[in-house]
């Protein structure tokens, strides 16, 4: 007999269509399955000890694909950008001598600290990033292209989500902030980046975890208690408005 009418493995799809995970915004939602059916774009790979193999059936030549390697974000790489990269835990040879016994090791990537410059945000920030980033900001044409083109899965990042919310927010409103002494220079900056514009509603939520996603809507459905006083109030006002109306109704019959 089994321990659990439905296999643990389906717990957190089915956890979002029940109480105040199915009231949660359906962008959100979507962005939420989205996320889980994309995988994030492999960054190490482990090389295949022999680069071909023979079919056993057709005896054709077959080449072999390297193998990608997962690795391990620690918490310190959701306050940068490393781009993907993280921990990856292996082994090694000791004396590079494959006779010998393997040792464990663990490779880290080499990491910066970097200021880069936000367009829309009109500001310096100094943050951790690795070679790999600043490659990818490159290949963006900017610090602002990489994060607004670049998906959650493969930012890996907290703080570029957040990121990410901010730099919607700001265009969603047009933030009159941005460059209050230049309004040229500030409508030359909304319209360089008008592709990735979002309505407001939806851009508050991006980046947002479940639980934060979950906490700003039971925030948004809180309500105060109304003092009992008041209820009986209205019903009052209510009743002695029911009675005039009859009263006058029976003063025009007569």
């Amino acid at each position: 007999m089994p321990l659990h009418k439905v296999p643990p493995l389906l717990w957190d799809s089915l956890k979002l269509q029940r109480g105040i995970y199915a009231r949660l915004p359906a962008h959100y939602l979507r962005a939420l399955r989205e996320e889980a059916a994309a995988p994030p774009a492999a960054v190490h790979w482990r090389r295949q000890a022999l680069r071909r193999v023979r079919d056993p059936v057709t005896g054709h030549w077959r080449r072999l694909q390297d193998v990608p390697v997962e690795p391990y974000l620690p918490p310190e790489s959701q306050e940068g950008l490393w781009g993907g990269e993280g921990l990856i835990v292996g082994f090694r040879y000791a004396n590079n001598d494959k006779l010998s016994r393997r040792l464990k090791k663990v490779w880290k990537p080499q990491l910066f600290t970097r200021e880069l410059y936000s367009e829309i945000l009109d500001k310096k920030l100094s943050i951790t990033v690795t070679m790999r980033t600043l490659a990818q900001i490159d290949a963006a044409y900017g610090f602002d292209f990489y994060i607004l083109k670049t998906p959650k899965s493969e930012l890996c990042s907290k703080l570029g989500m957040d990121l990410k919310r901010i730099m919607l927010l700001r265009l969603a409103r047009r933030d009159p902030a941005l460059h209050p002494d230049d309004p040229v220079k500030r409508e030359a900056i909304y319209d360089k980046y008008k592709e990735f514009v979002i309505p407001e509603e939806e851009a508050e939520w991006v980046g947002l975890s479940l639980e934060e996603a979950v906490e700003k809507q039971r925030l948004l459905e809180k309500k105060d208690p109304i003092p009992l006083f008041k209820v009986y109030v209205e019903e009052l006002v209510q009743q002695l408005q029911e009675q005039k109306l009859s009263e006058s109704a029976e003063v025009q019959k007569t």
